[in-house]
């Protein structure tokens, strides 16, 4: 999918191909089957046209988070596009989707991509994390902008309230930082031997920080201590996680954020040296991680076209309330269990969303 271009609407998969999709190990060994539906498969799918009837074409600017291979970001953006055709926007007919998909974690890509969407003079533009929030405020204070799996939008400054934004900014948080507490419960509930925990954050972004805060404040009341890791580049991340491991009675509690970046790589490290982890999002365990608790972030950017489609309809940013997730997902992974000599807990079984077996 190449930068700067739309899916066209009549080739957007139905709900389920996504769902069966990115339900699959490492999105599935279907990706390329995926992809091929992408690009050839009509779809039937009930439109609400009327609202829309216009002589103005619109424009929808959507900043990504994920390189274009990346089958994360092609999860969430096709879900984004499913999700506006099933609102009556049709990129091509009443709408013109402009699409740009940074280096992953390239801060000067998505400050470039940024200002060239900011150029086409978008009616709306639609940023799938914090980064790109951020540098679409630096090129513009007026084109409505609606966000998608940000952390703290009031603490990173994007909005004045959660429910009066006040400015041109609005959309979906991913989850409260109290919620981070969940991570460490849960290592503790599988792996019950943890005495010390590391906890993969990224050091230059305070959202990383708060997340440690909240697992240390909880840490005494397990008796585990929590040591952080700074999330460098791949030589770091490799060296700080083997010399960590050495020791017995350790686990890892991944954060949300730039990790994402390196999810197979931190994967491997944990199988490697036998350290049971807890992940953020489901993605990490069908990739082979042991178990994850998080917030849907494909539904999230459905969510967020609904905002979109609002915005287009004449809907301000200011008078729309930030949102937070409808959903959190608990998945297990047992094949990576058995290989790490861990007995799931019929508890955690119970109340489990998904097992992969």
């Amino acid at each position: 999918m190449a930068a700067g271009m739309g899916i066209r609407a009549a080739t957007v998969p139905v709900r389920d191909d996504i769902d069966n999709f990115i339900k699959e190990p490492m999105f599935g060994m279907r990706r390329r089957t995926f992809i091929a539906v992408l690009g050839g498969a009509a779809v039937a799918l009930p439109l609400r046209l009327s609202a829309q009837q216009t002589d103005r074409v619109r424009r929808v600017g959507i900043l990504m988070f994920t390189a274009p291979d990346d089958p994360v970001g092609q999860a969430q953006n096709v879900a984004f596009l499913q999700e506006l055709v099933r609102l009556g926007w049709i990129d091509g007919r009443n709408v013109r989707i402009d699409t740009r998909w940074p280096v992953a974690g390239n801060r000067e890509d998505t400050r470039k991509y940024a200002a060239e969407l900011v150029a086409l003079a978008p009616d709306v533009l639609l940023a799938a994390a914090a980064p790109g929030v951020r540098a679409l405020e630096q090129v513009t204070r007026t084109v409505p902008i609606v966000f998608a799996n940000v952390v703290d939008p009031v603490g990173a400054g994007f909005v004045e309230s959660l429910a009066r934004p006040g400015g041109n900014v609005t959309g979906f948080t991913q989850f409260e930082y109290g919620m981070s507490t969940k991570w460490l419960e849960l290592l503790k509930e599988i792996a019950p031997g943890v005495k010390q925990a590391a906890v993969l954050r990224d050091p230059t972004n305070p959202s990383g920080t708060a997340q440690f805060a909240a697992i240390q404040a909880m840490a005494l009341s397990l008796t585990v201590e929590v040591i952080p890791i700074g999330l460098g580049d791949t030589p770091e991340i490799e060296r700080t996680v083997t010399a960590f491991a050495r020791s017995s009675n350790r686990g890892l509690i991944v954060t949300s954020g730039r990790a994402v970046n390196y999810r197979e790589l931190i994967i491997k490290l944990a199988a490697q040296n036998r350290l049971p982890a807890v992940y953020p999002y489901r993605f990490y365990v069908t990739g082979g991680g042991l178990i994850s608790y998080g917030p849907d972030l494909v539904n999230q950017l459905r969510s967020a076209a609904g905002y979109v489609d609002r915005i287009l309809k004449g809907e301000t940013p200011a008078d729309l309330p930030v949102q937070g997730p409808t959903k959190y997902e608990l998945v297990v992974n047992l094949k990576t269990a058995k290989a790490l000599g861990i007995e799931v807990p019929p508890s955690v079984l119970a109340r489990a969303d998904e097992v992969i077996e």
